[in-house]
C-alpha cells in the first residue's frame, strides 16, 4: 500500500508537471546552462578551404555537439560534451576526446560509514569507538572518454563511445565504465541497463546518491525507436549478473544461461523532461544440493520515473520501483545477496524476495549556473519468511546541496547527507556526512 501511494503521488505530480511544462514555452534554466556548455567548444576542421564560421557549418557543428548530449541514459555526474571537437570537411564525421577531473572530500561523525559513498546499508549499528569520525578524499569519478559520431549512406547515423573511470581499487585504478556502438535505433555493447533512468536521479555531490537508484551496466543489445515527436520505446536483451545467497552446502549457484529482458516506454518534451515506465524480467537459477535438483525461477521489476520543469527555475525528479529478485540491479540491497535468499523452513530451497524503493528531488536554479537541490529516498526489504533480527529492513537517505558552475567547464559543490539504517529487531542508527566536490571538464 505504501508503494502504491508513493507511485500514485509520483504519477499525479508528474502528470501536473507535464501539463505545466508543455504549456510553458520559456526555456528552463537547466536548458540554458546546457546551451552554454554546448556552445563552449573548440572545433578543428579537416580538409582544404573549410570555414567553420559560415551558417551551414555552424548549424552542422551545433547539431553534432547536441548529439553528444542526446542520451536517454545520461546522468548528472556524467562528463560534459568535449571541449575539442574534430570535424570532417563535410560535417558528416566528428570525433571528440574529453573527460573530467573530479575530486571529492567528506567528513563523517557519530559513526563513520566504511565507504567513500554514503550508503545507508553500511551504517554501523555498533560503531567502533576508534572509528566514530572520518575525513576522506577520493578522485573517483575522474574519467576519460572517446566518441565518434558520423553519418553513412548505408548505415545511417552511428556512434562509438568508450569511457573509463578511476573507480577501481581504492578509487585509483582505471576501470571501464561504458563501451558501446549505436547504429540508428540499435545499441550494442557495454551500456546502462534499459531498466535504469539516470536522468531522473536528483543531483548529488555524493557518488552513491539515492539509495533506490537502479544503476546496472551490462553488455546488451537494445532497440530504441522514436515514434512521432514525443514517444520513445526500448527493448533489450542484457547479460545477467545475479546476486544469489548460496552457501555451497545446501544450495549452489547455477551459471546464468538466459539473458535479462528489459523494456521501457517514455513520453518526453524538450531535451531534459520525460516520464518513463520501465520493466525487467530475470532468470534466477540455483541448485538444491539436498534434493540434487536444479531450480529455475523468475525475477522481475517495474519502475516509474520522471524529470521535468514546471517553472524555468524549478526541476522535479522522481522514481518509484518495485519487484522481486531484482535487488542486484542497484540500491542499498546491491551490497548484499538478495536476488535469491534461503527459505529457513525448507533446507536447500531459495526464493526471490520482494523489495521496493522511491526517491523525490527538487532543484531550484538561482541562476542558470547556480542551483540548490534536496532529495529524499527509501529502500525497503520485504522477505516472505522470518529473517535474522539484525537483518537490514529499510534505509533512508536525504541530502541538501548547492552547485555552482564557475565557468561552463568548472563546477564546485557542497552537500550535507543524512541517512538511517533500521533492522528487523527495531534497532536503528542515523549517520551524517558533509562533502565537497570540484570538477574540471575538458
Amino acid at each position: 500500500m505504501k508503494l502504491m501511494r508513493s507511485a500514485a503521488a509520483l504519477s499525479l505530480s508528474m502528470s501536473v508537471l507535464n501539463c505545466l511544462a508543455i504549456s510553458d514555452s520559456q526555456k528552463s534554466y537547466v536548458d540554458i546552462m546546457h546551451d552554454s556548455i554546448v556552445s563552449s567548444q573548440k572545433v578543428v576542421m579537416f580538409g582544404d578551404n573549410s570555414d567553420s564560421t559560415n551558417n551551414t557549418a555552424a548549424d552542422s557543428i551545433k547539431s553534432i555537439v547536441e548529439r553528444f548530449y542526446y542520451d536517454q541514459f545520461r546522468h548528472f555526474q556524467d562528463p560534459d560534451a568535449p571541449y575539442f571537437l574534430f570535424l570532417s570537411r563535410d560535417s558528416k564525421l566528428a570525433m571528440g576526446i574529453g573527460g573530467c577531473v573530479r575530486m571529492r572530500g567528506y567528513f563523517d561523525w557519530g559513526g563513520a560509514i566504511p565507504a567513500a559513498g554514503f550508503v545507508p546499508y553500511l551504517i554501523p549499528m555498533d560503531p567502533d569507538p576508534a572509528k566514530m569520525r572520518k575525513f576522506g578524499t577520493s578522485p573517483a569519478g575522474t574519467c576519460l572518454f572517446f566518441r565518434i559520431i558520423g553519418q553513412n549512406k548505408t548505415l545511417g547515423n552511428y556512434s562509438l563511445y568508450i569511457e573509463a573511470n578511476f573507480n577501481g581499487y581504492e578509487t585509483r585504478d582505471f576501470k571501464l565504465k561504458k563501451a558501446y556502438a549505436t547504429i540508428n535505433d540499435f545499441t550494442i555493447g557495454y551500456a546502462p541497463s534499459t531498466f535504469s533512468d539516470p536522468a531522473a536521479v536528483p543531483p548529488t555531490v555524493d557518488a552513491q546518491g539515492p539509495n533506490n537508484k537502479m544503476s546496472n551496466t551490462s553488455v546488451l543489445v537494445r532497440w530504441m525507436p522514436h515514434v512521432k515527436d514525443h514517444w520513445v520505446f526500448a527493448v533489450s536483451a542484457e547479460t545477467p549478473e545475479t546476486s544469489i545467497s548460496a552457501d555451497n552446502i545446501e544450495t549452489k549457484k547455477v551459471d546464468e544461461w538466459i539473458p535479462d529482458a528489459a523494456a521501457f516506454m517514455q513520453y518526453e518534451w524538450g531535451t531534459t523532461s520525460h516520464v518513463r515506465l520501465s520493466g525487467i524480467i530475470r532468470s534466477l537459477s540455483y541448485r538444491d544440493l539436498v534434493a540434487a535438483k536444479n531450480h529455475y525461477m523468475t525475477g522481475w521489476g517495474v519502475q516509474l520515473s520522471a524529470v521535468g520543469h514546471p517553472h524555468p527555475q524549478l526541476t522535479l525528479y522522481g522514481t518509484a520501483n518495485y519487484g522481486k529478485g531484482y535487488a542486484g540491479l542497484g540500491g542499498d540491497l546491491l551490497i548484499g545477496t538478495y536476488d535469491l535468499v534461503g527459505d529457513p523452513l525448507s533446507p536447500g530451497k531459495l526464493y526471490a524476495p520482494r523489495s521496493y524503493g522511491w526517491n523525490l528531488g527538487i532543484q531550484y536554479n538561482i541562476r542558470p549556473n547556480l542551483f540548490v537541490s534536496t532529495s529524499f529516498s527509501q529502500n525497503r526489504y520485504l522477505p516472505s519468511h522470518t529473517v535474522d533480527p539484525t537483518e537490514y529492513r529499510y534505509g533512508l537517505f536525504g541530502d541538501v546541496n548547492i552547485f555552482w558552475n564557475m565557468t561552463p567547464r568548472i563546477q564546485v559543490g557542497a552537500e550535507f547527507d543524512y541517512g538511517m539504517r533500521k533492522n528487523f529487531n527495531g534497532n536503528h542508527r542515523w549517520s551524517k556526512r558533509i562533502g565537497a566536490m570540484a570538477q574540471f571538464s575538458f
